[in-house]
């Protein structure tokens, strides 16, 4: 029998429950299709299923939410042998094993083909942010050319690939950090201008957007949401992605106080449709023609699985970290 290596944990908790180990090679169904994994994201959803906060998640469990990689085998005739896709999201890494392995056993119905000659730490990158970054800016913010942007959270991996996104697409872009020393990074990611966030932006944003701005893309969570809903002119539109600041709920909320009128608040969580729907190909060709720059941090081998936990869970990553098997 086939084997691999995988990433496995049996229990919750620090970055070294990531146990690398010897498993057989899955074997797929029809309708489903087996990847030889070549490259995959870190994201912050698999560091609180590491920390045993994914309700519903029973271990043993090979984390990893997204991958890209080569086709092994498609019994259902999906996809030719040797065929390059991604895949994300859909209970992967959940439900069912993900990508922290050298091999991996998705629905054929959440792999896309791909057609690029970027190497694999480039395309490793691109599954989970771009469908996050994407999606939040056309799907739950609708943004449009010549729209104001407000990117809370600027330096995570999302916040830098809706930035260049963004940019591309015309909006004016206003990008926040913690650290005055990211601010030059941002502007050369697509931000427009950048404002250090001291925790309350609102009074601070009036002075370079009179009014408010029309969208706000929230990444650090519940612990910003408030100022953020501030920040938002009539009519604007708030959208609450990332969840950095590590708090899932509010302790007192009062809509009528938290929400200023008619401004509105959505989220996007991007499941395996929304994957589907995301416009790779166009993404892509704007990678490879250097339009759209990824924010890549630092690349490690799957025996190094544990210490890019660590870097993750520090904040150390430098961008979308990336895991080459």
């Amino acid at each position: 029998m086939s084997t691999m290596t995988a990433a496995v944990i049996h229990e919750a908790g620090g970055p070294d429950v990531l146990k690398l180990e010897t498993r057989p090679i899955p074997s797929p169904k029809p309708g489903e299709t087996l990847i030889r994994v070549r490259a995959f994201g870190l994201n912050r959803s698999e560091l609180f299923t590491r920390q045993g906060l994914s309700p519903g998640v029973r271990f043993p469990r090979v984390l990893g939410i997204e991958a890209a990689g080569t086709v092994e085998e498609a019994p259902g005739g999906e996809f030719g042998k040797g065929d390059k896709v991604f895949t994300a999201m859909g209970g992967m890494g959940r439900d069912f094993d993900g990508s922290y392995a050298e091999y991996a056993c998705v629905p054929s119905s959440q792999a896309k083909r791909i057609e690029s000659s970027l190497p694999w730490d480039v395309l490793g990158a691109m599954p989970e942010m771009l469908q996050t970054a994407w999606g939040a800016l056309f799907k739950a913010l609708s943004l449009e050319s010549g729209e104001r942007l407000l990117v809370r959270g600027g330096t995570t991996s999302v916040g830098l690939a809706a930035a260049a996104i963004a940019k591309q697409s015309g909006a004016f872009v206003i990008s926040t950090t913690r650290n005055p020393a990211k601010a030059d990074a941002l502007r050369e990611n697509g931000a427009d201008q950048v404002l250090i966030d001291t925790g309350t932006l609102a009074d601070q944003l009036r002075e370079v957007s009179p009014g408010g701005v029309d969208k706000v893309l929230e990444l650090i969570g519940t612990t910003t949401l408030m100022d953020s809903l501030r920040c938002a002119k009539p009519q604007g539109v708030v959208c609450m992605v990332g969840m950095v600041g590590n708090k899932w709920s509010f302790d007192d909320f009062s809509p009528m106080e938290a929400i200023p009128s008619t401004v509105r608040l959505t989220i996007y969580d991007g499941g395996a449709a929304d994957f589907m729907d995301t416009p790779y190909m166009k993404l892509l060709e704007q990678v490879e023609r250097g339009t759209l720059r990824l924010p890549i941090g630092r690349v490690y081998r799957l025996a190094e699985i544990v210490e890019a936990h660590r870097a993750m869970e520090e904040n150390r990553g430098g961008g979308k970290i990336v895991i080459l098997t």
